[in-house]
């Protein structure tokens, strides 16, 4: 096939601002250009007048540090490490509810009430375990003085001494049944000295300062002790993103290395840390989870959400570095720059994408270090070529 020879182009001064966001050409007095300045173009290269070359600037392609990068997505997920499930205590029906999804609630604040004879029997336990413990010491120390006057044998006092520790000991371990059981350390003080306690029912309470997130009970539901989950509290204010990344990548990931979150929402990118790298592979997707942490300010990342992460490595690497601004697309979307040839026109030059750092992009393959690439009037140019 024959290719059709150059032609010129009469550009309109008024068309191209249309067409490219108000490009002006200089020289113009009535709007045109005549023949001789016009830019003479072919199938592969665009050659400009004087006049026109004066809005195109060009960049040279050099070698540039970037930190090599992963760009994939997440699912947000809580800290399990500030995380937890308030499970039941002690069995009963549920009285009264006093927290509700979305409240911030601090460590020991009573979320539900519970009629639960297991919270009466464990006071009612603790108290004859302090009396018991108080008499069996009482009468150890009686012991120990009539020995010194030989009022006892050795072996009674020796006895005395074992009871009265061992009471000790059943008294300590009925005190921890009720720490288990959710009661804080004032109302077992009031037990101590014989006073009444407030939610002698049974209180569930936040083991953790954090957000009601889930409520799982309702009044009049009967719980089982160590088995009903009654509430998940959380700690928002940190959060985990489980990244994906091929097992061909896993090896340019390291625990340390930074990370940026995109929600999507066009706010500012949250910065997190990798924390974790999983040793399996999943079957189902064929991916290794990473994990991130990452503080979550103004609650922007909630769990279950699917973000936008890219993994950047702390190592140095160097590459080809050419601006964004110089990068275009044809009509099969395949990215390429104007690269100046030694006769003055400009060649499209098909390249091979790398990550993006900054305001720069990674050339793989197309480039060469010392090319002379179009960073500012690119669009202009491809307007011109197809024509």
């Amino acid at each position: 096939m024959t290719s059709n020879p150059p032609r010129l182009v009469r550009i309109h001064a008024g068309a191209l601002a249309l067409a490219l966001g108000a490009v002006a050409l200089a020289g113009c007095s009535d709007g045109r250009h005549d023949a001789t300045d016009a830019a003479k173009v072919t199938a592969h290269d665009v050659t400009l007048t004087a006049a026109q070359r004066q809005h195109i600037h060009l960049q040279a392609v050099t070698m540039g540090s970037f930190h090599p990068a992963i760009a994939t997505t997440g699912r947000v997920d809580f800290d399990n490490e500030r995380a937890t499930s308030v499970i039941a205590p002690f069995t009963g029906p549920v009285v009264q509810l006093k927290a509700a999804p979305g409240d911030r609630v601090t460590k020991g604040q009573v979320l539900a009430t519970v009629a639960s004879s297991d919270f009466a029997a464990a006071i009612g336990g603790y108290r004859k375990a302090l009396v018991a413990a108080r008499n069996a010491r009482h009468i150890a120390d009686m012991d120990q003085d009539l020995l010194a006057h030989h009022g006892v044998s050795a072996r009674e006092a020796a006895q005395a001494s074992t009871d009265a520790t061992s009471a000790e000991a059943d008294r300590d371990a009925a005190r921890q049944a009720l720490l288990a059981m959710g009661l804080d350390e004032g109302s077992i003080r009031a037990i101590a000295a014989g006073r009444a306690v407030p939610d002698a029912g049974g209180a569930i309470r936040a083991p953790i300062a954090g957000t009601v997130v889930e409520r799982l009970i309702s009044p009049g539901q009967l719980l089982q002790a160590g088995s009903t989950a009654c509430f998940t509290v959380a700690d928002l204010s940190h959060m985990w993103v489980m990244a994906q990344v091929t097992p061909a990548e896993v090896a340019r990931v390291h625990l340390g290395d930074p990370a940026e979150i995109r929600t999507g929402d066009g706010g500012e990118p949250i910065a997190g840390t990798v924390t974790s790298i999983g040793g399996v592979v999943n079957p189902d997707t064929g991916l290794v989870d990473v994990r991130v942490s990452a503080a979550n300010p103004g609650d922007a990342l909630r769990k279950q959400m699917y973000v936008n992460v890219t993994l950047s490595a702390k190592a140095v690497a160097q590459g080809l570095l050419v601006p964004i601004s110089a990068i275009l697309r044809d009509d099969e979307n395949l990215p390429f720059v104007y690269v100046a040839q030694p006769d003055g026109s400009f060649a499209r030059r098909h390249i091979t994408q790398g990550q993006r750092t900054g305001d720069n992009v990674v050339v793989d393959k197309g480039l060469q270090a010392g090319d002379k690439v179009v960073v500012d009037g690119a669009l202009f140019m491809q307007f011109m070529q197809n024509q």
